[in-house]
């Protein structure tokens, strides 16, 4: 079981660990998956399949269904102040193709090297290595990217998560907006993985970045922090002169997204339940971040947290530890409790630390894995005192 706590090969630790068996799963990037809405899905099925006739079960557009191009305009528009027409809309399977997408593309049109962010997810960037892009790592401070940095990389293209950075959860201000935006307009192209955006709990979130370059940002979101990661829909807006080519790849991907899923998702959209949804997990959600930060004060005191204001994890960092965060989370798996070790989505040094994933388990649950992390964590430090 401690195998995949070890330093993170290129082949994919994230899926190993969630192949190993535990008690308590505080892995990132879960939502309340007891949450799904079944009735309101089922309802919706029905009603999609009352309607559909049988040329409906044909081959479908390769760049989405209509109506979810249009919900999802609708949607974006409501949420996150993306003015786009239905057309600019493709459906994806998730941020992952998205991504994997883009890569095939970029080469193209010039980009070779993509900058990420420093810390930032380890799938991502290995979505792009995939692609036969090459990664270079820009450092995330508590403004966000260090755009001075991005433009020192000699990289073409940056991808980023500015609404909620994976995984220290800052949120891009400002002043690093516009410093970005003014080097996409020298010829940059910004991928927004618009990671996390509904889930804020202190405010309203920021606009997403394609509001206001649409023909510099390549934007991405999904539904798999909303509802669930197993239903593979999302969406990528990119600029028009990349359009084409995307709907292109798609084609040859996989023909398009399974089409019923995609008409059930608008109905959902279209009928304000996702909406309602979104309010429920999101009062669920806030709950169960604060029983993860009462369980991290009482059983992990000397722990620093980050980014609580918003997303399903926290960050938390160790500074001064003189252990490897990895022996940390091997330690806590032993005792049955997975977590993700920051320094998997680090490129340069930094100080340990966890990843915690707040909202697929219950207060209880949260509050024996933080529990035996303390006690993994007390075993570790009299261990490196000896």
């Amino acid at each position: 079981p401690a195998a995949p706590a070890a330093p993170a090969p290129r082949g994919g630790p994230v899926d190993a660990l969630r192949a190993v068996p535990c008690r308590i799963d505080l892995s990132p990037g879960v939502p309340d998956l007891t949450a799904f809405p079944r009735t309101a899905w089922l309802q919706a099925e029905r009603q999609v399949l009352a309607a559909l006739t049988a040329a409906d079960f044909g081959y479908g557009d390769p760049q989405g269904a209509p109506a979810l191009r249009a919900a999802v305009a609708g949607w974006l528009a409501r949420n996150r102040g993306v003015r786009a027409d239905p057309g600019e809309v493709v459906v994806v399977a998730g941020v992952a193709q998205a991504l994997s997408l883009l890569a095939g593309l970029l080469p193209g049109a010039g980009v070779r090297r993509v900058a990420v962010e420093d810390p930032g997810s380890l799938g991502a960037r290995q979505q792009l290595e995939h692609g036969g892009l090459d990664t270079v790592g820009v450092p995330v401070d508590a403004a966000g990217l260090d755009v001075a940095a991005l433009r020192a990389s000699g990289a073409g293209a940056v991808l980023l998560t500015p609404a909620h950075q994976f995984p220290t959860g800052v949120v891009l201000d400002g002043e690093r907006r516009r410093e970005l935006l003014a080097w996409a307009a020298d010829g940059g192209l910004v991928l927004e993985d618009d990671y996390d955006a509904e889930h804020r709990y202190d405010r309203a979130p920021v606009p997403a970045l394609r509001t206001l370059a649409p023909e510099s940002v390549a934007y991405a979101g999904s539904v798999s922090k909303l509802l669930a990661p197993a239903l593979r829909l999302g969406w990528l807006l990119v600029p028009r002169r990349l359009r084409d080519e995307v709907v292109e790849a798609k084609r040859h991907a996989d023909l398009g997204n399974p089409v019923l899923a995609q008409l059930v998702l608008a109905r959902l959209m279209d009928s304000g339940e996702l909406e309602r949804h979104l309010r429920f997990v999101r009062r669920r959600h806030r709950r169960r971040r604060d029983a993860m930060l009462g369980a991290i004060a009482r059983h992990l005191p000397g722990a620093r947290v980050h980014g609580a204001a918003a997303g399903l994890h926290l960050m938390v960092t160790f500074e001064g530890a003189d252990f490897p965060d990895t022996a940390l989370a091997t330690a806590a798996l032993a005792l049955g409790v997975k977590t993700h070790p920051l320094s998997w989505h680090r490129l340069a040094p930094g100080p340990p630390g966890l990843i915690l994933g707040y909202a697929a388990g219950s207060a209880a649950e949260t509050e024996e894995g933080i529990a035996l992390l303390g006690r993994a964590l007390r075993t570790l430090a009299q261990d490196h005192r000896r």
